[in-house]
């Protein structure tokens, strides 16, 4: 509200530059994060399951059956776990905005000592900041926005955010989760099956990995490594999974 209300009174040829500037940067942090939670748990959890049971001699039918109940049982646990995160961060702001309005109708100068200490600490001298300082004060709702801001670092959370997080979780839980159950919908024998589903998975994981490290990294080599990572980390899940049904189900 307050970066709108100041647009709006910039000059003309400012807020002609404005206007032709576009910004390039990334700003789906948050539905990445969703799906790199959803799909890293979906690929890794059923993988290791499917693995576990295939050295346990199960039938195919059965590592379907068992699969698809953990892949809907994952879901449910993982979206409520980012529906509870979300909602506790839209919480959370809307109690220190509360706590931030009563102080600054409480104790309206501390308060402008604090914005005067933000500004100095941005090299802002007191002669430049005074101004700034007063004009804020004359803007309950903007001295507000920029308390939450920049003494607290919070940014107001979209009302629809806890939802959007459940369900994108949800959601990218049950396509990664389907990736590693595919070849035992097609393949009888799960000992059969389960190298084939490594072969998927390990793709799928080294796939996910370069594009997670490709939309998260700022290295140029970040998207490889992380491929490697991604791709490790299941394996050695699958592996694990697959070695201890082995040795108790011989």
């Amino acid at each position: 509200m307050a970066a709108q209300n100041s647009r709006a009174t910039i000059e003309p040829e400012k807020q002609t530059l404005l206007n032709h500037h576009k910004e390039k940067h990334f700003t789906a942090g948050e539905i990445v994060r969703d799906i790199i939670i959803g799909v890293s748990d979906g690929l890794t959890v059923p993988f290791a399951l499917a693995a576990g049971l295939s050295g346990a001699n199960a039938s195919s039918s059965i590592v379907i059956t068992a699969g698809i109940a953990e892949v809907a049982a994952g879901a449910i646990s993982m979206g409520l776990g980012g529906y509870l995160a979300a909602k506790s961060e839209a919480d959370h702001y809307a109690r220190e905005l509360k706590r931030e309005e009563e102080e600054i109708i409480s104790v309206p100068d501390v308060e402008a000592a604090e914005v005067a200490e933000i500004l100095a600490e941005y090299g802002v001298e007191p002669h430049e900041y005074a101004p700034v300082v007063n004009a804020l004060r004359k803007r309950p709702q903007a001295w507000l926005d920029f308390m939450m801001k920049f003494e607290l670092g919070l940014e107001k959370p979209d009302p629809r955010r806890a939802l959007q997080s459940a369900f994108n979780i949800a959601v990218s839980y049950i396509l990664g989760g389907l990736v590693p159950l595919l070849p035992y919908m097609f393949i009888p024998r799960a000992q059969d099956a389960v190298a084939a589903s490594v072969v998927i998975t390990i793709a799928a994981l080294l796939i996910f990995g370069y594009a997670k490290g490709y939309f998260t990294g700022n290295k140029p080599n970040k998207p490889v490594k992380s491929a490697f990572q991604t791709a490790l980390i299941g394996a050695i899940a699958s592996a694990a999974a697959f070695g201890i049904a082995k040795v108790i189900h011989p």
